[in-house]
């Protein structure tokens, strides 16, 4: 895909310009929905490999796509499955979810100086504890996948989808912070002791009192994990300023989700201007449960204050031809009314949410808004619909 001068007009336009799409946005607003959308309809329109990859722990991607589950390792979803909903993909369709400890194990076998240290690492007892709970251990081990996978050359497009919001901005700055880590004042106090296995008179207390409460096993076993890690230090510089790279490069574009309710507006707001700050390009504003345009309508507010001023007269028109038992004039003239005022207020909502769209505006290339979906997306036929409202 080669990247184009001229101004986007269309998100299928988007696709075509970019290898990587990142989906970030706050929890709940369909983040993963979209992904997942975008991602289907690449594969039915461009007639290229398309993988959507999922770094959100929640399997919500499974659900979407009606599979029962997936892992690490990319699935294929049948062209048949496109077939059996009435549409002949032009490409493929893979899904794969981050699946944080085979990363790891994968990431440590690329890294490892040699399989001794290899070795060393994968049996050290806190080899999983640490790589499961360590902070940024997931967020950095989703950069490796996602840069391995790119630099693979195995797809045209990657859609990933991130965890939500403030999670996304640990998911980018996931590989400066852990290559920062091992190369910490900390990290080089804590394991001297343990290399020359000479303790000096400042350290001796800390280590003494250390001894008494986690044991010197504990003390050993952290020391010997991270003078391994600290073996892979080079290799997490290069891979991080490699994986920095290519989020900011012309190859990669982000895509914000959010609805209009205040505190995701606020959350999309925040991503927006952070990738400005950082210089990453916003290709795509995605507003879902957005009112549809219909609702300012001029035409469409006089029809309602009508219906409202002229609900009893109305009612006593229509009551002859509705129902056995008849309706009674009271009870439709009352359901006239509120309707008709139920209306008004939604369309004092979509103006707010009109202005809203146009403050959020201002720096992606493209703001696309769906309606509000009656039912939750758990098909692929869903998935295509959803991304025929945001393609063309």
């Amino acid at each position: 895909m080669n990247p184009r001068s001229d101004p986007l007009v269309t998100f299928e336009q988007l696709c075509s310009t970019k290898e990587v799409v990142i989906s970030t946005g706050s929890g709940g607003v369909g983040k993963t929905t979209t992904a997942a959308a975008v991602g289907a309809t690449a594969a039915a329109n461009l007639g290229v490999k398309v993988l959507v990859l999922t770094v959100d722990p929640a399997r919500r991607l499974a659900s979407a796509l009606g599979l029962e589950r997936f892992g690490n390792t990319e699935v294929e979803i049948p062209a048949g499955a496109f077939t059996d909903v009435g549409v002949e993909p032009e490409g493929e369709l893979w899904v794969a979810m981050l699946d944080t400890k085979a990363s790891w194990d994968d990431l440590i076998a690329q890294h490892a100086p040699d399989a001794a240290t290899r070795d060393a690492i994968l049996a050290n007892p806190l080899y999983d504890n640490i790589t499961g709970k360590f902070v940024q251990s997931h967020d950095y081990v989703a950069m490796e996948r996602l840069y391995e996978i790119h630099n693979s050359g195995r797809y045209d497009l990657i859609v990933v989808d991130t965890p939500p919001t403030r999670n996304a901005v640990d998911f980018l700055e996931a590989p400066e912070r852990m290559a920062d880590f091992f190369s910490s004042p900390l990290l080089r106090w804590l394991i001297t002791p343990y290399r020359s296995r000479i303790m000096n008179f400042a350290s001796k207390p800390f280590y003494s009192v250390a001894d008494r409460i986690l044991g010197s096993q504990f003390l050993e076993d952290i020391a010997e994990f991270f003078m391994l890690f600290q073996t892979m230090y080079d290799g997490f510089v290069e891979r991080a300023r490699a994986v920095t790279t290519l989020l900011g490069g012309p190859q990669t574009t982000f895509m914000v989700v959010s609805t209009l309710e205040v505190a995701p507006s606020r959350e999309a707001q925040f991503f927006c201007d952070l990738l400005g700050e950082r210089g990453y390009h916003l290709g795509a504003l995605v507003l879902n449960k957005v009112l549809p345009q219909y609702m300012l309508d001029p035409e469409g507010t006089e029809a309602a204050r009508a219906l409202e001023r002229d609900a009893f007269k109305l009612a006593a028109d229509l009551v002859p031809e509705l129902g056995n038992p008849p309706v009674k004039k009271a009870h439709l003239s009352h359901v006239l009314s509120e309707s008709a005022r139920s209306y008004l207020d939604h369309q004092v909502v979509a103006r707010r949410e009109a202005e809203q769209r146009r403050e959020l505006s201002s720096v992606p290339d493209l703001v696309l808004t769906v309606p509000y979906q009656t039912e939750d997306i758990h098909s692929l036929a869903g998935l295509l619909s959803v991304g025929g409202r945001i393609w063309r």
